[in-house]
């Protein structure tokens, strides 16, 4: 669990021991009741960049009136470990008007309360919700993908107000606040999730992130397109009264698809600069779906590969990506709004701390890609990736791994270094050597004409992709 902004009041031995085990010490703000922790324990936090402050005198967590006194006194919001007790008044109690402005504050406060019995860390993050602020969990279900006998399906547990949906007038700032609520989304572990295709019901748990994942296995056996799967939270209560409840769909290619493409998300369709990680943040502070810019001609391009030689083959599309989860939508909203085909996104399990990290996502795309692979044995892959960090690389391994799998393997090439270029020859001249070919791509009117002599999309194909370049070309910068 990830430290938040916001300081734990921590009043009991056990809550402190449940907080320590479950935090990240760096940037933690502790006001700790005296006597709970020792003079080394608090030395040791201090040392890992916790902030730590320790009551002059010790709250009772049985006497809420203490507590209730304390949080009127304090400036801010807190995290409040609070014991179960008879005593204790109820959670949603209505506040008197007459107690503003203190009232405002403690019903922001109870928002947040934790109610705990010990077990303090594992529910601060589940924020108790108070009538009129709509507060709800939340079950969000992704694109899922499969084949005749067996559907794969994610989702997510959240328990945060419905996201705002943003438009092309947003400001900079307003951006920015969006793209910190979906980082900061608090994440649901332990909830039970149930699943119900063709009259069998399947139940999953979700995990420390608050993400599930079900394995479907269908009989009879389906046929192509889009299947739904019902999903419910039966221990949630959505605000009619009834269970919290979702639709998710799993894409089965159609017997007419020749070929799948999987393509990377970032610096491959969306321009994101990921190799720096500063710029990055920016462009997604600054920018929404419908003010960040495609590569020039993406989007006639996969339209060309989906449509296939054939022109209506329903060639299926993957996006693994390195993006977090938390990306979801906005992705998907960018790639409707962009005209470019929809399918199944593989995104990363990470933090809020994580997002930004220079660490290596090599692993997280080969794993997703192998998964994709395990669903379709016999088909082969249009592999679409850049130079910027590992693709060549992460789908030269998996040309290794299964020879007979990748088709042809397209790179744009985004990092002019002379010694990437090298590694990239020497990655050309060994996928040759395997009956497959890694092409590097100045831009997507290179690649469409080199998929056009390779009998991946119709000839005629050519000149919307090169007029979709040039209206790509012709729209305002981002930002």
């Amino acid at each position: 669990m990830q430290a938040t902004d916001m300081p734990f009041l921590v009043l009991t031995r056990q809550g402190y021991d449940d907080l320590v085990a479950r935090i990240r010490p760096a940037g933690a703000r502790l006001r700790l009741n005296p006597g709970i922790a020792s003079d080394d324990e608090l030395a040791r936090l201090r040392a890992a960049g916790a902030e730590v402050e320790v009551l002059p005198a010790s709250l009772s967590p049985d006497r809420w009136g203490e507590v209730d006194a304390f949080l009127d006194a304090s400036d801010g919001a807190l995290w409040v470990e609070r014991a179960a007790s008879q005593s204790s008044p109820p959670i949603q109690e209505e506040v008197p008007a007459a107690r503003a402005p203190a009232a405002g504050r403690r019903e922001a406060l109870r928002e947040r309360l934790a109610d705990t019995g010990g077990s303090f860390a594992r529910q601060a993050l589940r924020r108790l919700r108070v009538p009129g602020l709509g507060r709800q969990l939340m079950l969000i279900p992704y694109q899922g993908f499969g084949n005749a006998r067996t559907l794969w399906i994610k989702g997510r547990v959240l328990d945060e107000a419905a996201f705002r949906e943003q438009t092309q007038d947003d400001s900079g700032w307003r951006n920015l606040v969006a793209l910190y609520r979906r980082l900061e989304a608090d994440e649901v572990p332990g909830a039970r999730v149930t699943a119900h295709f063709q009259g069998r019901s399947y139940e999953a748990i979700t995990d420390d992130g608050g993400y599930f994942t079900f394995e479907i296995a269908a009989d009879p056996p389906l046929p192509g397109g889009a299947h739904r799967v019902a999903l419910a939270l039966p221990d949630a209560r959505a605000p009619g009264g009834g269970p919290v409840t979702g639709v998710a769909e799993a894409l089965v290619p159609a017997a007419s698809a020749r070929f799948g493409i999987i393509s990377d998300i970032d610096d491959t369709v969306l321009w994101t600069n990921v190799t720096n990680k500063l710029n990055m943040a920016l462009m997604l502070a600054r920018t929404n779906a419908h003010t960040r810019k495609p590569f020039k001609g993406v989007a006639a391009f996969y339209r060309a590969l989906r449509d296939g030689a054939g022109g209506n083959e329903a060639n299926p599309v993957f996006y693994v990506s390195s993006s977090p989860w938390h990306l979801y939508g906005p992705l998907v909203d960018f790639m409707r709004l962009q005209g470019i085909p929809l399918g199944p996104l593989l995104l990363r399990e990470i933090g809020l701390r994580d997002v930004f990290k220079l660490t290596k996502h090599g692993n997280h795309k080969l794993e997703k890609i192998e998964l994709i692979l395990r669903f379709y044995p016999d088909m082969q892959f249009v592999l679409i990736g850049d130079s910027g960090e590992r693709d060549p690389e992460i789908y030269a391994e998996i040309l290794r791994r299964h020879p007979g799998s990748v088709r042809m393997i397209y790179i744009r090439n985004v990092n002019p270094d002379p010694a990437r270029i090298e590694a990239l020859d020497r990655l050309i001249e060994e996928t040759s050597t395997k009956g497959a070919q890694l092409i590097l791509a100045p831009d997507s009117v290179f690649a469409a004409s080199h998929a056009a002599a390779e009998g991946l999309i119709q000839v005629d194909r050519l000149g919307a992709v090169r007029q979709d370049k040039r209206e790509d070309e012709g729209k305002p910068p981002a930002g």
